[in-house]
């Protein structure tokens, strides 16, 4: 059948002129205006990666109770996964985001393209544990070392954990890469390993539950750049909506974990669950080492690359520049008034 352009006018004249003219054109307004804000409304879906559920991710777990997603207009696909296995999702576009940024600098310092636009945790919160029978790292030579990803943040923070009691864990102790940190708790308990780094909910099962030995802590002996947002390199270069909304949902959960100490701990309680008095526990001992604006500090990204290129034996450290990305959190920063 012939279009016909002119026939399609004259009958929108015949529409017009019958009676009921204003009833029908209300009619057509309401039904336009009804489709236009029924696409605006439907929210998007956004993939996020995470590597457990313990503290590093509590961030993640603030934005979709709260609703911060879906204020921004997300419906969240948070996935947990190992860092590896985020970074090559990330690289293929099969994630729009990683929450492994500790992970993921090491890959762009080996020319991933990647860019690492926000960060949570400026210290890390991993604690040394250890089976009963061992009582300090000295007795660990020669042992297996539970680790979740081959010079991840968890294999890092061990070394280092380590190195403080004159242990050189790639000399003394071997590597077992077991899984999460779930897993590894569970091949400690069969003595597969006898070492992990692990975080909270994982360290103080370890230590109440199976009477475990902490040996170490992390969190206030070296800065490293551990959760956060990555994403590919051509986001940054182009500063889609969808990330400059992500990274405010990412502020407002920040916030929130900084001022709110008594719901972050009954959301925590709820996630792991434990009773509150735990969960404010271990709230109060990390959160120190997260950054309240999703910004490191100069010194504390200086301090972390020159320990991960001489932990990767890199010749040169990489530069910030090619590394980090801060311009559209900054941006949002200002927007939210988070100052700092």
């Amino acid at each position: 059948m012939r279009f016909c352009f002119d026939t399609v006018l004259d009958r929108l004249r015949d529409w017009f002129a019958e009676p009921g003219l204003i009833l029908r054109s209300a009619i057509c307004c309401l039904l336009f205006f009804a489709i236009d804000a029924g696409a605006q409304t439907a929210p998007q879906k956004i993939t996020v990666s995470m590597s457990s559920t313990g503290m590093p991710s509590i961030q993640l777990f603030i934005a979709r109770e709260r609703g911060f997603f879906r204020e921004e207009g997300f419906d969240p696909q948070l996935i947990r996964m190992s860092a590896n296995a985020a970074i090559a999702a990330g690289v293929a576009g099969d994630l729009d985001a990683l929450g492994s940024v500790g992970s993921a600098v090491r890959g762009i310092m080996r020319g991933v393209p990647l860019r690492v636009v926000a960060v949570d945790l400026r210290r890390p919160i991993f604690w040394l544990v250890s089976r009963p029978e061992f009582r300090n790292a000295k007795e660990l030579k020669g042992k297996a070392l539970g680790i979740a990803t081959i010079n991840g943040s968890q294999h890092s923070a061990a070394r280092k954990m380590l190195a403080i009691h004159g242990v050189d864990a790639d000399k003394e102790l071997t590597f077992s890469q077991v899984g999460d940190e779930a897993t590894q708790l569970q091949a400690m308990i069969s003595n597969s390993i006898q070492v992990a780094g692990l975080t909270p909910p994982y360290v103080f099962l370890a230590r109440d539950k199976f009477k475990m030995n902490v040996l170490e802590s992390s969190i206030d002996k070296f800065a490293s750049i551990q959760q956060g947002i990555g994403v590919q390199t051509r986001y940054v270069q182009e500063s889609p909506d969808w990330l400059r909304r992500l990274l405010r949902v990412k502020a407002k959960s920040a916030r929130f974990f900084h001022d709110n100490e008594k719901e972050t701990a009954e959301i925590l309680a709820r996630v792991w669950k434990v009773d509150l008095a735990t969960a404010t526990e271990w709230y109060r001992r990390c959160k120190p080492a997260f950054t309240p604006t999703g910004i490191p500090t100069d010194d504390e990204i200086k301090e972390f690359l020159a320990e991960e290129a001489l932990a990767l034996k890199l010749t040169e450290t990489v530069p910030a520049a090619r590394i980090f990305d801060f311009t559209l959190q900054r941006a949002v920063n200002k927007e939210l008034g988070i100052k700092g």
